[in-house]
């Protein structure tokens, strides 16, 4: 094997042997010829420059035959380099054709067996033929192209300089190379030599170094020089602050070390150390809690990994956390519920007017949790409009019972991962909100109120929410309920679930199956004035510092507040009005002016204003083709007008109003019904080719859809076909088919509710509807008759009266 030495060893070599080359040696070296045969020595490792001193290492055969013959002889021999150095035997075609003359200075036989020559280049060369291979290459050569004169300019000069300064930089920079390196180009007073010095040791790769030996040009030589040693201080500067910036890493980590190991010992003097009191802290709660066999496997496993850590370390801080979390959780505890049924109907009759079903349904749980102690725990939901204490009722139901009391508003809540928690591996992570409530209030059985539970998402990028509740409301699933940051089974299954919700149409079917439902319809008016003078009115004289005495709501008054200033199921807005009233006579109280402690009706108007509500009460049968209809919406029941107007023309068909698709099929259905059964009313079929329909229902910024307007549109456009009167006080709603059949709708106990608002006396429906009738409070249906119908003929043969409107249009 040929090879070289680095720059250090030619440093501690032999003085005799130090790489100067005086200007003389220079000029001698230029003079001298190049033979026209030389032994050519292949070398692997290196490309040797004119003037530059290596040692090199010669294993081959040839290389070492030839070594020798030549340190016999004249020790003038040709250097190339080889163009692959894998090669072992290389031939005539794997050497470069541009080498250098060389002279064996010494030889040197090592103990290893290789022999170690110590060569310096001469002159150029240029290969022409090679003329012998065995023992070792021969070649014929020639004098390669001479130097081009050196320039004499100052940019010449200022390039040698900064080749040697940037040279210095790096041998200083360098802690591998010596500092006699910089004596050595410090003392180079040839442009050439020091070119080719720097060239033979520079870090780059041989092809790199054989393009420097082959140009002839030497200012383009010393800028090539000059751009491989800025790369390369870069590299030199990069390596320096990275290894300084190491060194201060491992001196800060040292340092570290020795300050805990300082600190442990004064911890251990005053009484051990914090995380050791912690871990301690851990064991004795543990060792009062009630929980299984498997559980506490799980917790004495992550307590060893807890003590085997780095209290330094960041999952020390991760593991830490999991075990508070996972001790601090009521596993098997549980409150004692209050079986007293007596009491509890006493309380929630205190704390709610009304709400007959619900309570009921409460006192059947406790009557069998009183038979059957491990009963598991109902999941029931609320529906129906704000406002009608779904939410407080729960709360309710909490102290009925002598249960802990949770609420969870799930509106919005769009992140699987805020029921389920995180992995505890996350940064930050932590467990579910059901988890963490539980922590909270200490108790594995609490009332728990899921608020708004038709608000919470479906399935997004985040997961889906409603998955996850399948599994907390399941009574056959939830008793395995699994945290993600626990990664051990809960059992929620002695946890009562209320859900609320204001509808049950955004709630996904397989969550809606799993829960109770329970419809909580809106109010009449009796009993909002009893709610606002039981609950209402004492709660925001309190919350205003008012005495009962300083501001009496009779009852006239609290009827004219709920009929002329609100409109709503419940008693949310009712509660804003009666506040704002206590504020303003708060401020006489507060200013010790004189007022009337009695609220009068024209005070009302006066702090509330005007009426707002009265339009419902005038509905007037004086105009032909406007009929009143009862609809259903998110917050209770209202009325509606159905408006059809005429006018000449081709027999089209216009509806606005804001109306959903399935409303405009029901106008279309109508209509068309209307036109095939024209004659059964006295109407000429050809007046429909010859007058244009216009159907609007009013208040068109309200979005409407649904089918139960069906008979009351039909009932509008017989009554704007015929002229005839429509009767008075009556609300009408069903959906209708092309044959005239009258079908079912839903929400009738809210819809009657309205149509009692709106003093109404006859109501038609579905014969179908009967049996809802039947199942509402007789208070609800008092002063209301219904009249319950099959087809629309018989709709209109009862609707419409046999006298026309007053300037009847002359239809025909």
């Amino acid at each position: 094997m040929d090879s070289i030495f680095t720059l250090t060893d030619i440093m501690d070599a032999e003085s005799e042997f130090f790489p100067l080359l005086s200007t003389e040696d220079e000029e001698k070296m230029n003079s001298e010829e190049v033979p026209n045969d030389l032994p050519v020595l292949p070398l692997r490792n290196t490309v040797l420059f004119p003037g530059v001193v290596i040692p090199i290492t010669v294993g081959r055969d040839k290389s070492i035959s030839l070594i020798k013959d030549a340190y016999k002889g004249n020790k003038i021999i040709g250097v190339v380099a080889q163009i692959d150095a894998d090669i072992e035997d290389p031939q005539p075609e794997d050497l470069s054709k541009i080498g250098t003359v060389a002279r064996v200075i010494k030889t040197l036989q090592m103990p290893d067996g290789n022999t170690t020559a110590i060569i310096q280049g001469k002159k150029r060369f240029e290969i022409e033929e090679i003329t012998q291979q065995e023992p070792y290459f021969k070649a014929k050569v020639k004098n390669f192209e001479k130097e081009n004169k050196l320039p004499d300019t100052k940019k010449f000069d200022a390039l040698i300089s900064s080749v040697k300064d940037m040279a210095i930089q790096i041998i200083e920079k360098s802690p591998n190379i010596p500092s006699e390196a910089v004596f050595a180009l410090n003392n180079i007073d040839s442009a050439v030599f020091l070119i080719n010095f720097v060239s033979s040791n520079l870090n780059i790769d041989n092809d790199v170094k054989q393009k420097l030996l082959e140009l002839t040009n030497v200012e383009e030589r010393a800028n090539l020089v000059l751009e491989i040693l800025t790369k390369e201080l870069h590299m030199v500067n990069l390596k320096t602050d990275i290894q300084k910036k190491v060194k201060v890493d491992m001196d800060k980590q040292q340092r570290d070390y020795m300050l805990n190991q300082q600190l442990k010992t004064i911890q251990d003097e005053l009484g051990g150390a914090p995380h050791e009191n912690e871990i301690r802290e851990l064991e004795e709660k543990s060792k009062k809690k009630k929980w299984s066999k498997e559980v506490a496997e799980t917790f004495n496993s992550e307590l060893k990994k807890l003590q085997r850590m780095n209290p330094s370390a960041a999952e020390h801080s991760i593991q830490m956390n999991y075990l508070d979390v996972f001790v601090e959780l009521p596993w098997e505890e549980f409150t004692k519920d209050n079986l007293d049924l007596k009491r509890a109907e006493k309380i929630l009759n205190e704390d709610h007017y009304g709400l007959d079903k619900i309570k009921e349904r409460i006192i059947e749980f406790l009557a069998v949790l009183k038979l059957k102690n491990d009963m598991k725990a109902p999941i029931l939901c609320f529906v129906g409009p704000p406002g009608v204490g779904k939410t407080s009722l729960g709360k309710s139901i909490a102290r009925a019972l002598g249960r802990k009391y949770i609420r969870m508003s799930l509106g919005g809540v769009r992140d699987e991962a805020e029921l389920r928690g995180h992995r505890k591996t996350y940064i930050g992570a932590m467990p579910g909100r059901i988890i963490q409530n539980l922590k909270k209030v200490k108790t594995s059985n609490p009332l728990y109120m899921l608020d708004e539970i038709d608000k919470v998402s479906g399935n997004t990028y985040s997961g889906d929410p409603q998955a996850a509740l399948l599994e907390i409301l399941d009574p056959e699933q939830n008793s395995h309920f699994y945290d993600n940051f626990l990664e051990v089974e809960y059992d929620l299954s002695r946890i009562m679930f209320i859900a609320t919700a204001n509808t049950l149409s955004t709630i996904h079917p397989a969550l809606r199956d799993r829960m109770e439902i329970i419809d909580l319809s809106g109010y009449l008016v009796e009993e909002k004035i009893e709610i606002a003078r039981k609950h209402l009115i004492p709660k925001q004289l309190g919350e205003h510092g008012v005495k009962k005495s300083q501001v009496r709501f009779s009852k006239a008054v609290v009827e004219q507040i709920i009929e002329d200033h609100t409109r709503e199921a419940g008693v949310r807005l009712l509660e804003k009005r009666i506040a704002k009233i206590i504020r303003n006579k708060a401020k006489f109280i507060a200013m010790e002016e004189e007022y009337d402690t009695k609220l009068q009706q024209k005070d009302v108007n006066e702090i509330l204003g005007p009426p707002r509500f009265q339009k419902d009460r005038d509905i007037k049968n004086d105009i032909a083709g406007v009929v009143t209809g009862l609809a259903w919406t998110a917050v209770g029941g209202e009325i509606l007008f159905i408006e059809v107007s005429l006018s000449k023309g081709k027999g089209n068909l216009k509806l606005t109003g804001n109306l959903g698709d399935v409303m405009k099929e029901s106008a279309s259905i109508a209509y068309e019904y209307l036109k095939s059964h024209s004659t059964l009313l006295n109407i000429d079929p050809d007046v429909f080719e010859k007058w244009n329909v216009h159907i609007h229902v009013p208040e068109g910024a309200t979005p409407k859809d649904g089918p139960s307007a069906g008979v009351t549109m039909l009932t509008a456009l017989a009554s704007a076909f015929t002229q005839r009167k429509v009767r008075a006080k009556m609300a009408m709603t069903g959906e209708i088919t092309l044959r005239g059949k009258v079908t079912p709708v839903g929400g009738v106990k809210d819809k009657i509710l309205a149509a009692k608002r709106a003093k109404i006396k006859d109501i038609l429906l579905s014969k179908e509807n009967e049996k809802d009738i039947l199942e509402i409070d007789e208070a609800y249906i008092k002063g209301l008759n219904f009249h319950y119908v099959e087809n629309m003929m018989e709709v209109l043969d009862f609707a419409l009266l046999n006298e026309k409107v007053k300037n009847a249009m002359k239809i025909g």
